[in-house]
């Protein structure tokens, strides 16, 4: 999922995203970039305007690489129902990374009380992204309750993330799949 940077904006955007995950927006302030980074103000600045167009683009950055990876990785399952649940086993192996900490997305929107602010809108945007995922692989299975079956399903990876996360409950992810077992086979009986 990660890559190296190979130019000087995406050096910034790297560390940026990095300083962000590990801290939230508002710990990332410019002198810390800077340091991290080690790339100058001046030149930081020659790509951004301001620390906000450097928090957003690195989230946009992290959302593009993060939805590629897990969506090539969940779609490595041979049939609709074996790729609905590899998102479950693909979110288990994130959470087993090193330095999981949740949601970059969850973390960021709630640190922003403005729902119309960018960093908000980019982790709805994400979310959505989420959800339009999980209508594909739902429609794929040709049930009258796609749309129905997507939104379960989104709630299912969001808790999966949440309670992983905040609780420290290594075994939500497992739960999530079975949970989503039951939905397939609810939905593919008809109901």
């Amino acid at each position: 999922m990660n890559k190296k940077p190979s130019n000087t904006r995406e050096k910034i955007l790297a560390t940026a995203e990095q300083l962000i995950y590990q801290n939230g927006i508002h710990a990332m302030g410019m002198d810390l970039l800077v340091k991290s980074s080690g790339v100058a103000r001046k030149s930081i600045y020659h790509h951004f305007a301001n620390k906000e167009e450097v928090a957003s683009a690195a989230l946009n950055e992290r959302d593009e690489r993060w939805m590629q990876w897990f969506r090539t990785e969940s779609d490595k399952g041979e049939t609709p129902e074996a790729r609905i649940l590899n998102m479950f086993a693909v979110l288990k192996s994130w959470f087993e990374s090193e330095g999981f900490r949740g949601c970059a997305f969850i973390n960021t929107a709630g640190e922003v009380g403005d729902p119309d602010d960018p960093v908000r809108q980019i982790a709805k945007m994400h979310k959505q992204k989420l959800l339009d995922y999980a209508l594909e692989l739902s429609a794929q299975l040709n049930t009258e309750h796609t749309v129905v079956l997507a939104r379960q399903l989104l709630i299912l990876i969001e808790g999966a993330i949440t309670m992983t996360y905040v609780m420290g409950d290594r075994n939500a992810v497992d739960n999530a799949q079975d949970v989503a077992k039951v939905l397939l086979e609810r939905f593919s009986a008809g109901a």
